[in-house]
């Protein structure tokens, strides 16, 4: 245990007896610990595929829409690059945020680094959309009204 900090700042019990640390500011990590010994796994509960193209047509963003109307997908957009984001954890994340198969996990998992990791990020995008309605409000807003819609007539928006 580091000087000056008490076994309940530092960590607390779950209930099946696994140590759990309370996350902790990057800065803040004491000399020779790891930010690992902290970690809330945020990697290991998503995934973010880049789409192979920025969305411009309204088949485009049909598209999106299909994903959009699926449970646990998301949309982001972060300088711009357009995500498709899958929020579902990894089957081998344990109750603790260590991974049940460290020893052979895959590559990209091994050459992920706390340098760069999304320890204390606070995803912040320049866009995210959350269901097929948000993608839809968007794309009518940036295309106009879809060519044969009701609204282009004056009616009710249908995508």
């Amino acid at each position: 245990m580091s000087v000056g900090m008490t076994k309940s700042a530092r960590g607390a019990k779950k209930a099946n007896g696994a140590a759990v640390k309370k996350p902790i500011r990057r800065e803040d990590l004491p000399a020779g610990e790891s930010l690992c010994e902290y970690c809330t796994a945020k990697c290991c509960k998503y995934m973010a595929l880049p789409l192979p193209r920025t969305p411009k047509t309204w088949g485009d963003f049909d598209e999106i829409r299909w994903f959009l109307a699926h449970r646990d997908i998301g949309i982001f957009v972060d300088e711009n690059v357009w995500y498709l984001l899958v929020n579902n954890e990894c089957g081998h994340l344990m109750h603790d945020n260590r991974c049940g198969i460290y020893a052979d996990r895959p590559q990209i998992c091994r050459t992920y680094t706390t340098d760069n990791c999304e320890y204390d990020d606070r995803f912040c995008f320049d866009k995210i959309f959350e269901n097929d309605a948000q993608i839809a409000e968007y794309a009518e807003a940036l295309l106009g009204p879809r060519p044969g819609s009701g609204a282009a007539k004056g009616g009710a928006t249908l995508l």
